[in-house]
């Protein structure tokens, strides 16, 4: 790069100004209520935004180099916003979702191994047999039938196997009370403000019953395990196992409760949102599906999945990578500065949040062309090479899909329909919406 050139660079600064929308008082009800609301066309175009909200700098990070900045390169710059600590502290405590430091990276070398290649295909024929008991069922059913619902059931059922070893059904309503609690939390006005951390933040009294509710089933698997010590091979044995290679030491049962909590309740919702998308973008997109059943009887044919097998399912995986795209599990990443930094030459103070947004990145025009339809061709590795990193980040971190993803459109022989259409009706968690309308589909006729 020329003088010039370098000196244009070192000058440039980001323009940051979006004109208001909404009032400041209506600004706070929609994202408390609805957080998609407040997306107004100009955001996708831009590269980044500021707003100020009383005491509070709030910037949205749209580009993937800035992105890449705050998540990587100066990483250590920017913790975990206090507003993920208020809301999901008093449940998920300190585990991998929350904390940070040291401790965070011990936690990971304790958790690392229990996600191993080797113990992933040791779990894959728990997870085929809840798949093929739900499409078993499904085949029997007469009328459209609620796809997220099932979806939610499904994972809950298959992180309930592979987690303890066994049906956790009979607690399965203290799970979805949890989960319905979980998903309508708002943040704290105290937080939207930026008021002093020294100020209380009280949760709803049923957020804290649910959570001390679920805390007791914990407790009582942790204390069945350790009465019986078998090891069971599935992942609450791989904890309980698992030791730090500095010190030699196991996990203590708070460490042990926050991250069963975070794997368990984390996991299995934002799959059962990402796999409900796929239907309902595979259902209109028929073209995509019969590719996809291709690919599936040529790879599989009549047998059960097997972890060797994945790396064959190319179509599989850039229709489940694109509807992630267009639908990312995870809506929004927090981040809160340190200390002072530069963004695209624009000041970021300390304290200020920063927040990027996968929806947004994932349907920028700057980086995706015609980025609202919906295309598997685009994550072709060649395409997939041409992209910053930090263009696709459905769960935070780049194209993470875990190999129950995969397992669960593993044979969707069933091929399923909209009974009416599903547009604008977004997973309440997946979006911090509370549109209620839920995907219902129904078999292909003459599907077997």
């Amino acid at each position: 790069m020329d003088r010039a050139a370098t000196a244009a660079a070192d000058t440039f600064v980001e323009d940051i100004y979006v004109k208001p929308q909404f009032g400041l008082i209506e600004f706070l009800r929609r994202i408390r209520e609805d957080q998609l609301s407040v997306l107004i066309p100009e955001l996708f175009c831009r590269n980044m935004t500021y707003a100020r909200l009383l005491f509070l700098h709030s910037f949205l990070i749209i580009k993937p180099e800035y992105i890449e900045q705050v998540l990587l390169t100066n990483c250590v710059n920017y913790s975990k916003s206090q507003f993920l600590r208020h809301l999901l502290g008093p449940l998920l405590g300190d585990g991998l979702l929350i904390s940070e430091g040291e401790f965070w990276r011990r936690q990971r070398r304790f958790a690392a191994p229990a996600f191993h290649s080797r113990h992933t295909a040791d779990l894959i024929a728990t997870m085929g047999s809840c798949s093929e008991a739900a499409l078993a069922r499904w085949r029997t059913m007469t009328q459209p039938f609620d796809i997220a619902a099932e979806m939610m059931a499904l994972t809950l059922n298959i992180i309930s196997r592979t987690m303890f070893s066994q049906d956790v059904s009979g607690d399965v309503e203290a799970v979805r009370r949890l989960m319905d609690i979980v998903v309508t939390l708002r943040l704290s006005l105290l937080d939207l403000l930026g008021f002093p951390e020294w100020l209380p933040r009280r949760q709803p009294k049923a957020y804290r019953r649910a959570i001390a509710e679920f805390e007791a089933l914990v407790s009582r698997f942790l204390a069945e395990r350790r009465v019986d010590g078998i090891d069971r091979g599935d992942l609450l044995s791989m904890l309980l196992t698992a030791r730090d290679l500095e010190t030699g030491e196991g996990m203590s049962d708070k460490q042990l409760r926050d991250e069963i909590l975070t794997i368990f309740l984390a996991g299995h919702e934002t799959t059962a949102n990402a796999l409900s998308w796929c239907w309902y973008l595979l259902a209109q997109h028929p073209e995509v599906e019969a590719r996809l059943h291709d690919e599936l009887d040529r790879v599989l044919g009549a047998r059960i999945l097997n972890f060797a097998d994945l790396a064959e399912l190319k179509w599989t995986r850039m229709v489940i990578e694109e509807a992630m795209r267009l639908y990312p599990p995870v809506h929004t990443i927090s981040r809160t500065a340190i200390g002072e930094d530069r963004i695209g030459g624009v000041r970021v103070p300390p304290g200020a949040l920063i927040s990027i947004s996968p929806y947004v990145t994932h349907r920028s025009p700057n980086l995706w062309p015609e980025p609202d339809r919906f295309d598997p061709e685009r994550f072709r590795p060649a395409a997939a090479a041409q992209r910053h990193r930090f263009a696709y980040l459905p769960f935070g971190g780049g194209p993470r899909i875990s190999s129950a993803t995969a397992l669960r459109l593993r044979r969707p022989r069933s091929s399923l329909r909209p009974s009416r259409s599903a547009t604008g009706c977004v997973s309440r968690l997946a979006t911090s919406s509370n549109q209620s309308g839920s995907l219902r589909c129904a078999r292909r006729e003459g599907s077997g």
